[in-house]
């Protein structure tokens, strides 16, 4: 199974948090302002259909190495001056070559026109020491993706020691049952992935399908997820519930992620 491979991709990085928690040698919680995740979803550059987050990522294992020479420093640069709402930087090392530093280099707020864009870290999260861990960092928010946390208790114990830092939780489903799932573990923020991790399959039709089977329920925000690269799914998504889109492999093909936000959002760059 795909989505195993990932699982262990990160058991070494959770050995070494745990030999560093017995040591008393985690990283202190970020003392900084944590800007408003859950809030920037609910804005959209004007004419946009929905907010988008944009993606910070260098290569994945469905389509090998995207773009590996822009530094993160400057797709922050252009995503916050071309309409993006927050940014999602992927810090899994091993398949996506990212690292939790790039949340820092991403935060500096003179890469930013106003104030710096929330941050989402995306990565395969499953244990509490790898929440802590974000919490050291200055993101406003993290990804718990319900195939890697199935039970309905952890996902929650997990959502809510995020909560006590100040993070949001991104819930990712894939199904009905993950959603069942989700909403039952107390999820606000629903990212429905159109890409199956078991088979890296992009489904677009299916993502769609879930929204409108089972709508997003008032206090709910839901993000769409993988394989957007057009105006018109942004439209589509919006149509069917959604409030936000993240995007990354679209925008960073080619290296110029700002001006391909700015075409997906119909904006000049």
């Amino acid at each position: 199974m795909r989505l195993e491979r990932f699982y262990r991709a990160k058991q070494a990085e959770v050995t070494a948090l745990r030999e560093r928690a017995e040591r008393g040698e985690l990283p202190a919680p970020y003392a900084g302002q944590r800007p408003d995740f859950a809030g920037a979803l609910l804005r959209r550059v004007p004419g946009a259909p929905l907010a988008v987050v944009a993606e910070y990522k260098r290569s994945s294992p469905s389509a090998g190495t995207i773009c590996d020479a822009l530094p993160v420093e400057e797709a922050a640069r252009q995503y916050a001056r071309n309409g993006a709402s927050c940014l999602s930087i992927l810090t899994e090392e091993t398949w996506f070559g990212g690292n939790l530093e790039m949340l820092r280099r991403a935060s500096d707020p003179a890469l930013y026109p106003e104030a710096p864009l929330p941050l989402l870290r995306k990565d395969f999260l499953f244990d509490e020491l790898q929440v802590l861990a974000t919490a050291a960092t200055p993101a406003s928010a993290l990804l718990l993706i319900v195939r890697l946390t199935p039970q309905e208790r952890t996902l929650r114990l997990l959502r809510e020691k995020a909560a006590s830092f100040g993070l949001a939780s991104v819930v990712e489903v894939f199904d009905e049952e993950d959603l069942r799932i989700a909403r039952a573990s107390g999820a606000r923020i629903i990212q429905v992935n159109a890409r199956d991790l078991q088979t890296l399959q992009v489904d677009c039709a299916s993502c769609l399908d879930l929204a409108r089977a089972h709508p997003p329920r008032e206090d709910e925000i839901w993000i769409a997820a993988s394989g957007i690269e057009r105006p018109s799914q942004l439209r589509e998504a919006s149509e069917a519930g959604f409030r936000a889109a993240l995007v990354g492999t679209a925008l960073m093909r080619g290296g110029r992620p700002g001006e391909a936000l700015a075409a997906l959002l119909g904006r000049k760059a």
